[in-house]
């Protein structure tokens, strides 16, 4: 591609950045893993729309640093090759003169990308790089910068983050502000947290595109896939089971392909951070290999859909949520969450490092019967005996207490509190 069409298209770029006002953006929780200087690639991934863009071009606007942009999410970039690097590097100097951080968004989309980064690190440039891709940014980061890239998972906004953009006190104790708290999660486990749903009246309409560029752009076209009506078929049917444990035998036959096949399409679901998967806990790694429990990168995918039977569940929904800020709590640190499962009960969160059990966490919209609670606490009980953990943690709508039970201390907490709560560090 030529350079004088790349400056033309550069400066556009520059423009409409230029028109962003960074004292408007929210504060997010993963803007303290990014480094401005350091030698390592700055990248930053997860599903599309979740603000991975506006993530790193805050965090450099607060650095005070003057960086270059370059957005390969961009249809007139659509035919660049490897081979344009140069002229790509050439119309940036132009357009941005001399500079030490590089900002390149949804990078993935060009091949050969990872060569490039390599080469600008070695030249000692600071590189902040997106991605919607999480097999494609894992194999080639691994592969052409192993030990040189910081990589950072961005979900769509967490409660907390919602509930701030919606101008909900976070802090305050009165009774109103409590009960504001609660209505904000009600609201929270309906409309889910992608940033640009909370300002779009069509919710709909905007989910449902995202969600077929997801399929066809993220995983059809990228993986050339045979069976694309299977695909959208097998996502609809996770969706509608979501915390629940994916069988691929029982989806081959229901959707008539091969059980390869099924194994195939779930992994991209996963691999375009539509779809999570929670292991089961065990020592025996097939066990953990193969066993897993499906949950949705965020719950506005619930019930902003077409055909969607999983409206009215708001324990699972309540599950989901839970289980995606443990991620964003938990993986900066190199711990794993899992799910724990015996034929007469379950725990529905094991959050381990290096095989040690650190915490067990139950999750209950409604624990108001005495059945469900002690159903709940027992659980809790057998698992804390089970794995020698102390820390229990039962999560549900709106009791708070602490419960003695066989010598254990359990900490009943209100789902909003808890959300609201900061990582230990």
């Amino acid at each position: 591609m030529e350079v004088r069409r790349l400056i033309t298209l550069f400066s556009d770029q520059k423009e409409e950045l230029a028109l962003h006002d960074p004292s408007l953006l929210c504060e997010r929780m993963e803007e303290g893993q990014l480094s401005a200087s350091s030698a390592l690639a700055q990248v930053v991934i997860g599903v599309r729309r979740s603000g991975k863009s506006t993530l790193c071009e805050k965090f450099l606007r607060q650095q005070g640093v003057s960086f270059a942009y370059a957005n390969f999410d961009d249809d007139r970039l659509i035919a660049l090759r490897p081979s344009d690097f140069d002229n790509v590097l050439d119309a940036l100097y132009q357009v941005y003169g001399d500079f030490k951080y590089l900002f390149l968004d949804e990078v993935q989309n060009i091949e050969g990308w990872q060569l490039f980064v390599n080469r600008m690190l070695r030249q000692k440039i600071h590189i902040f790089v997106t991605g919607s891709n999480a097999k494609l940014l894992s194999s080639e980061l691994t592969t052409h910068l192993t030990g040189r890239h910081n990589r950072v998972e961005l979900y769509p906004f967490s409660f907390a983050e919602y509930a701030s953009v919606r101008g909900v006190e976070l802090n305050a104790l009165s009774t109103k502000n409590k009960a504001l708290r609660k209505k904000a999660l009600s609201e929270y486990l309906i409309e889910g947290g992608f940033p640009e749903l909370l300002h779009e009246p069509n919710k709909r309409g905007y989910l449902e595109s995202l969600l077929n560029a997801i399929i066809k752009e993220d995983i059809a076209k990228r993986f050339r896939l045979r069976h694309v009506e299977v695909l959208r078929r097998m996502a609809t049917y996770l969706a509608d089971n979501f915390c629940q444990e994916f069988v691929s035998v029982h989806l081959a036959e229901l959707f008539g392909v091969s059980n390869h096949t099924i194994e195939n399409y779930y992994s991209y679901l996963k691999e375009a951070f539509l779809f999570l998967g929670v292991p089961k806990f065990s020592y025996k790694s097939r066990e953990r290999a193969t066993r897993e429990k499906v949950y949705w990168v965020d719950i506005a995918f619930v019930a902003e859909r077409s055909g969607t039977f999983s409206t009215e569940n708001l324990g699972w929904r309540l599950e989901n949520v839970v289980y995606i800020e443990l991620m964003r709590r938990h993986r900066p640190r190199y711990a794993d969450i899992f799910y724990y499962r015996e034929k007469q009960w379950e725990v529905d969160f094991v959050v381990a490092k290096g095989g040690v059990v650190e915490q067990l966490v139950q999750v209950s919209y409604d624990i108001g019967t005495e059945k469900t609670l002690n159903r709940e606490l027992n659980a809790l009980v057998k698992a804390a005996e089970k794995f020698h953990c102390t820390e229990l943690l039962l999560i549900n709508s709106d009791q708070e207490a602490e419960v003695e039970r066989n010598g254990y201390l359990i900490r009943v907490i209100p789902a909003a509190d808890w959300l609201l709560q900061l990582p230990k560090q």
